[in-house]
């Protein structure tokens, strides 16, 4: 199915295009979570993970914020936050087992006597769990973490839902939505003139994309995008948020205007905007208009906000695959993190 693969040698297509069967395999593993420890006192939460598996925190919270019971915050440092104490659960995510931030925050939580769950495929981090009989959760290897990333959003949102954290709504939506990103992946995955994602490819991978979303609806979506961009792409690319970049980031579309027209903004819209956030958007859009070389408005179908949702985060992953394609660059590699990683491993 993928003709790419003289420049996708290690088939990021099927891994995009496989997203809808990986989130019925990742149900499967929320439904058969088991828990050992008790967590009835918990009254915050803090998801602990980097890169791709700290995203899976941010695109769950977004679906359940209007129905979480408890206050949750995703960290992406070497340590949780101070007031983190034995009232917390400390969820720690690694698609690998061996972020080196995540175990450090792994510690520095069971030093402030957090209860902690983990999200793992293995190493370290399984190994830490099980040793001091934390409760795990098992999800599949073999994939890069960005690819992964049903197994990072869907099993963490049963296991709150086990916790009583949120509305099992979400759940029934997530397992309605699987066939409907089918129905759309046929259309993404090929290189055709009918394919949208392709077409805005087309018109933006030349350029440095500018992601805005909304802060309570499609602000996770625009960091996400931003990553994909980055790791699949090798593209430049930036976020923000409305309605904060109203406040500053709006007065820097002015000067240097030589090199905003390299730029191009993607406003990542849905229907469930808030109405004075929407006329942000409106107003927004007509006075940058002058300053960049192409704005669009992303705004996809969906008869519920995680349908939608799921529809704009699959949209990013093939759009950003283009763009990749378009440099004639191989999507999965990711070099510079690689030999990062490396000199870190010199000095540690």
């Amino acid at each position: 199915m993928n003709s790419n693969q003289s420049i996708d040698s290690s088939n990021m297509h099927k891994s995009i295009y496989d997203f809808p069967d990986q989130m019925s395999e990742a149900v499967s593993i929320g439904k058969k979570i088991k828990l050992i420890n008790d967590y009835s006192f918990i009254s915050n939460v803090v998801i602990c993970g980097m890169g791709g598996s700290a995203i899976g925190g941010d695109l769950a919270k977004s679906l359940i914020n209007d129905s979480l019971k408890v206050p949750i915050i995703i960290s992406r440092d070497y340590s949780v936050p101070n007031w983190v104490n034995d009232k917390s659960l400390v969820i720690c995510s690694s698609y690998s087992g061996n972020t080196e931030e995540t175990l450090s925050s792994f510690y520095d939580a069971k030093s402030k006597g957090a209860s902690i769950v983990g999200i793992t495929t293995g190493g370290e981090l399984s190994r830490l769990l099980g040793k001091t009989n934390h409760d795990s959760v098992s999800i599949p290897s073999g994939l890069q973490p960005r690819a992964a990333v049903a197994f990072s959003f869907i099993p963490l949102l049963y296991l709150l839902n086990i916790l009583n954290m949120l509305d099992k709504k979400v759940l029934d939506e997530i397992n309605s939505t699987i066939e409907k990103i089918k129905s759309y992946r046929k259309i993404y995955c090929e290189k055709t003139k009918n394919n949208p994602t392709c077409k805005l490819a087309k018109q933006i991978y030349r350029t440095i994309p500018i992601l805005y979303g909304e802060s309570s609806s499609t602000s996770s979506i625009a960091l996400r995008w931003k990553g994909q961009f980055c790791e699949n792409s090798k593209m430049l690319a930036y976020h923000n948020e409305i309605p904060e970049m109203n406040h500053n980031e709006i007065v820097g579309w002015q000067e240097n205007p030589e090199l905003l027209k390299y730029f191009s903004i993607l406003w990542i819209s849905d229907e469930s905007l808030n109405p004075r956030n929407a006329m942000r958007y409106d107003s927004s859009i007509e006075l940058i208009k002058k300053m960049v070389s192409h704005q669009e408005v992303i705004k996809l179908e969906g008869k519920t906000y995680t349908e939608r949702f799921l529809h704009l985060l699959h949209f990013g992953d093939w759009l950003s695959y283009w763009c990749a394609l378009m440099h004639q660059t191989d999507p999965t590699p990711v070099e510079k993190i690689d030999k990062l990683k490396d000199a870190l491993s010199e000095t540690s």
